[in-house]
């Protein structure tokens, strides 16, 4: 898991990853710092040599469906984990490393309480990577940012990681 420490090197990340191919983060540094201070349990870094170089961020939400809402709020009680964002540092794509982080922290999700599904909003042209790890789209999201529309995606969380380990899998 990040902790608020991390928080700047998220951000470097994030911005390079994002502001060059939508012109806007998903999350900005305080709301990064929100979030790693409120649900770090939601969070996932990969680091390489004390390096930073990949990382995914949620938040627990509480409604079928995504919302403006959801882009700020943590709602503790919530059965989904809304993914803000999962980035890659630009050195290190087209390696895997998205899938791998994604595929560990849906493994994560699996050990928290009351987490049933994970949900996430993305553009058009990252719905078939989504799509790879299992998620399903469910059409157009609710939420906009300026002309940016998003494809709404949802993944089961089913059962425990930790009730597996007696059952001889």
């Amino acid at each position: 898991c990040l902790s608020p420490e991390d928080a700047v090197s998220v951000f470097e990340i994030e911005r390079e990853a994002f502001i060059s191919v939508s012109g806007d983060c998903p999350l900005h540094l305080d709301e990064i710092r929100h979030f790693l201070n409120l649900c770090p349990e939601l969070s996932l870094g990969w680091f390489e040599e004390g390096r930073l170089v990949a990382f995914v961020i949620g938040s627990r939400w509480d409604e079928d469906r995504l919302s403006q809402a959801a882009l700020t709020l943590h709602r503790p009680r919530g059965t989904a984990v809304h993914i803000h964002v999962l980035a890659v540092h630009r050195s290190c794509r087209q390696q895997g490393k998205g899938s791998i982080l994604l595929w560990r922290y849906l493994q994560h999700l699996r050990c928290l309480p009351r987490v049933r599904r994970a949900v996430l909003m993305c553009e058009d042209f990252l719905v078939p990577f989504y799509a790879k790890c299992g998620f399903e789209a469910l059409g157009p999201c609710e939420v906009t940012v300026g002309a940016l529309a998003f494809t709404e995606m949802r993944h089961a969380v089913r059962g425990h990681a930790f009730m597996r380990r007696n059952s001889g899998c």
